[in-house]
């Protein structure tokens, strides 16, 4: 059998101003920028290409063409993960995982593409064969060989980001791997200035591949690297206490100087690393599951793997950095004055955050395998009491299933479902079928807000 039990009350707080949250570049705007350069480079291109004349000259124009849109979207794949604050905020961390990883396979084929066209086309034109002429173009071409070694390497990138091969990667083993893409980009830079006659003959179009490089390597350098570094000085983060809220799920509280600098935000996330034996060199994205003041900080962890299993046994007083704030999963996104929250799991930590502080009505479900998964049930409870919100608590038998996430489940629940924002946070079978649901009880999809850290 299942059960949703239901706690709350009628009284409601009057809304109160939303807080001050910045929303950053929106995704339209991001996409149209991206869009432009793209553009840029295809008239760079024409600019260069008076006429396309017979067989090499369709294959060399075609492989500048793609060799010009695949150092392009090198460039673009990086930014989107240089976790730019404007970009998170606006975009997503998960919409910017997307683009990131449609985008890589594009990046792929276009490098493979202007790869085997250049070679087909210098071939032609030496009336040599394929294999004499790749000979040729890797040892004795300026920079070739540096460019190869790239490409090799940005294929394996490639291979290592398939579904089927990041399944069978631990998250530490494939973000390490992932860091070869900025060598491969790096190898393969230079031979684009030294052989690619769009530049050669054009200082302002060097000028200008030139400063879109150095401006992203910038951005990595400033908002990966050094940010990370700066904050970890001076805001100094140790954990304070380790306290157990469900099976195999832990929260960290964390004490620090100055927090209120980082500017946290309720349904945001860090990516903390935890200068522990054997956790030092890996870090893990984890919502704030309390929202954040000047002194304190909370992340709740549910055991998924050794890393977060070690996370349990942290000891009191041990260092911690933190890279963020990320994620524009806040109540910036909120377009009406009602809200349903529909947690999963652990993916109650930032709903949490966010029943404690959205302004209006708010309406929590929180669908758990048992009464005994429900992580910080009796937080939750208070906060329902305090500000006269409901919570519904979807728990199965002991051992069993939680209730169907159905539409007509979801419409009993919430009276005027259509007319609510949606904030949906749990495991991606739950997520596909709140949605789902969500559509069905129509709802809005630019009403319906979620964010994962599946990588």
């Amino acid at each position: 059998m299942t059960a949703i039990e239901h706690t709350g009350c009628s009284r409601r707080l009057p809304r109160s101003a939303p807080p001050p949250v910045s929303r950053g570049l929106p995704p339209a705007v991001v996409l149209t920028l991206i869009h432009a350069g793209a553009a840029a480079v295809l008239v760079l291109w024409w600019r260069n290409t008076p006429a396309v004349v017979g067989l090499d000259g369709w294959l060399t124009g075609a492989g500048r063409l793609t060799g010009l849109l695949a150092g392009y979207a090198c460039a673009v794949l990086l930014a989107l993960m240089a976790r730019i604050p404007a970009l998170d905020r606006g975009v997503g961390s998960d919409r910017l995982a997307r683009w990131h990883a449609m985008g890589g396979r594009y990046t792929v084929f276009l490098a493979l593409a202007h790869t085997m066209l250049i070679i087909w086309g210098y071939a032609v034109v030496s009336r040599t064969d394929v294999i004499d002429q790749t000979t040729t173009l890797v040892f004795h071409y300026e920079d070739m060989l540096m460019a190869t070694a790239g490409m090799v390497l940005l294929v394996a990138t490639g291979v290592v980001s398939a579904r089927a091969a990041r399944r069978r990667l631990s998250y530490e083993t494939w973000h390490y791997l992932h860091f070869c893409t900025y060598l491969a980009v790096f190898l393969a830079f230079f031979h684009q200035l030294s052989n690619g006659s769009d530049f050669l003959g054009s200082s302002a179009a060097r000028t200008a591949w030139y400063a879109l490089y150095l401006g992203v390597a910038a951005l990595l350098l400033w908002f990966r690297f050094i940010t990370p570094v700066r904050r970890a000085l001076r805001h100094r983060l140790r954990v304070a206490e380790i306290h157990p809220e469900a099976p195999g799920v832990v929260s960290v509280y964390l004490t620090g100087e100055r927090l209120g600098a980082l500017g946290a935000r309720p349904g945001q996330f860090f990516r903390w690393r935890f200068l522990a034996r054997g956790m030092w060199w890996t870090a893990n994205p984890f919502s704030l599951s309390a929202p954040p003041d000047s002194r304190h900080l909370r992340i709740t962890v549910k055991e998924a793997g050794g890393h977060s299993r070690a996370v349990a046994r942290l000891r009191p007083g041990t260092r911690v950095w933190a890279e963020g704030p990320y994620g524009g999963f806040t109540a910036a996104r909120a377009r009406g004055e009602r809200t349903l929250l529909l947690a999963g799991g652990v993916g109650i930590t930032p709903l949490r955050t966010l029943f404690e502080t959205l302004p209006g009505e708010v309406v929590l479900v929180y669908f758990a395998r048992s009464p005994e998964h429900l992580a910080l049930r009796r937080e939750l409870d208070d906060i329902a009491a305090a500000r006269g919100a409901r919570v519904h608590y979807a728990v199965g038998a002991p051992g069993g299933q939680a209730p169907p996430l159905t539409t007509e489940a979801l419409t009993a629940l919430v009276p005027g479902l259509a007319s609510h924002d949606a904030f949906v946070c749990g495991p991606p079978g739950m997520t596909a079928a709140a949605v789902r649901a969500l559509r069905g009880a129509g709802v809005p999809r630019r009403r319906i807000h979620h964010e994962s850290f599946a990588f």
